[in-house]
């Protein structure tokens, strides 16, 4: 990294890895605090700030067993002291703290699809699940996020920021960009609906303490409601908003019906898709849901400024996969130009936002390394340094680590 001339790492910690049952009464692990503080260490020793994210998605089998992890409003709390520890023991070093990683992702893929851990899902859906409801499970969960989220800031702001630690806390949160599909008032309002069941979701509490009129008209007495304490704690709850982008996709009004199959994926009442007439609405990457659409970048950072009081944002991650082809040699793996092409574009898209005036401060790509890309495991690779998983995980820069660090030296 310091080679590249990067000056920031973001990285996640593991709750677990901290807490092995994930509360206070299951005893701290001091081996994974030590790992932490070396890592931090070598971090700002070369500097190099990190950007470190308290939650990426696996909760604690301990919390799981107990009470149902982010089922239950009772994980507020223990999230709430998780955190405060890794203020306490990392906060001198650390100055950019991001509570959660795309708690659409968590709440819709891991209760209302079942692909991502704990798998949980309606009985009708493709995925089998074992237990779960699609169309109640997603809401309450991301309803428990948030207030787990904003718990953690109090801690912060009334304990840590204001004394001698002086960093900044925000959360990162992830969308599509959505275009109608057609230029009928309806299809841009199903556009509209789709990006406030992404990302209306969790910013519109977070700067308006509560959720977005669409959702509370659609999902009804299935989407939690916020106390008048809790919507005071949730509003406001950030320093930064994070913002994760990849792609985009067009939106289709769907009509309302009387459908038996109630999930997270009807009430919204648009349809989503990558393509139309059958042209994509970019090129596609190695996964199925990635397509390329530059534009989208600045379309949504618009979106924010206008709608959402342009908030400070981190882009937290911005990037594309290809396909872990065992066929290529090393020399060919390393010749990514989709990358270089993917990064450039975004980046003048973001470019052109911040001279709009949309407050950006930071941009992430995803990922510096190949990694372990859930579902889909090692069948893609997202990094811009090549990980030979048949020698002794050897990393090797791409053709895209070169050129960001001839774009960091301009």
């Amino acid at each position: 990294m310091k080679t590249m001339g990067l000056d920031a790492y973001r990285f996640s910690f593991s709750w677990s890895r901290i807490l092995p049952h994930g509360n206070l009464h299951g005893g701290v692990n001091q081996e994974g605090i030590r790992y932490y503080n070396n890592l931090i260490n070598e971090l700002v020793s070369n500097g190099i700030q990190p950007f470190v994210t308290l939650f990426h998605w696996d909760a604690p089998q301990g919390l799981e067993d107990d009470y149902g992890g982010f089922l239950s409003p009772k994980i507020v709390e223990d999230f709430a002291d998780y955190t405060a520890l890794c203020f306490r023991e990392f906060g001198d070093r650390v100055k950019h703290w991001i509570t959660l990683n795309e708690p659409w992702s968590f709440s819709v893929v891991g209760y209302a699809v079942g692909d991502l851990a704990p798998g949980r899902c309606s009985s009708w859906m493709p995925a089998n699940c074992t237990a779960g409801n699609s169309g109640t499970e997603p809401y309450t969960v991301g309803h428990n996020m948030l207030l787990a989220h904003a718990a953690a800031v109090k801690r912060y702001k009334e304990k840590y920021q204001v004394n001698d630690l002086k960093g900044i806390i925000g959360i990162t949160l992830n969308s599509h960009w959505m275009v109608p599909f057609s230029g009928s008032k309806s299809n841009d309002d199903a556009a509209g609906r789709a990006i406030d069941f992404m990302l209306g979701w969790f910013l519109n509490p977070l700067i308006r303490g509560e959720y977005p009129l669409s959702m509370r008209s659609h999902v009804g007495n299935r989407l939690p409601k916020f106390s008048k304490e809790q919507s005071d704690m949730v509003k406001g709850s950030y320093d930064f908003i994070g913002m994760n982008y990849y792609t985009a996709n067009y939106a289709t009004n769907i009509p309302q019906s009387n459908a038996i199959n109630i999930s997270y994926f009807t009430d919204s009442l648009a349809s989503l898709s990558g393509e139309r007439n059958g042209v994509p609405i970019g090129p596609q990457a190695a996964s199925t849901w990635l397509y390329v659409y530059p534009r989208g970048i600045r379309d949504l950072l618009l979106y924010v400024k206008r709608r959402y009081k342009n908030p400070v944002i981190y882009i937290t991650e911005n990037g594309i996969d290809e396909f872990n082809n065992g066929n290529l040699t090393l020399e060919q793996a390393l010749q990514d130009d989709m990358r270089i092409d993917y990064h450039h574009r975004h980046l003048t898209f973001v470019q052109r936002a911040i001279k709009d005036g949309v407050n950006v401060k930071g941009y992430f790509a995803w990922s510096l390394l190949d990694n372990f890309e859930w579902a889909d495991g090692f069948t893609v690779r997202f990094g811009i340094n090549y990980v030979d998983y048949k020698d002794g995980l050897k990393r090797h820069p791409k053709k895209s680590a070169y050129w960001f660090k001839r774009f960091l030296k301009r």
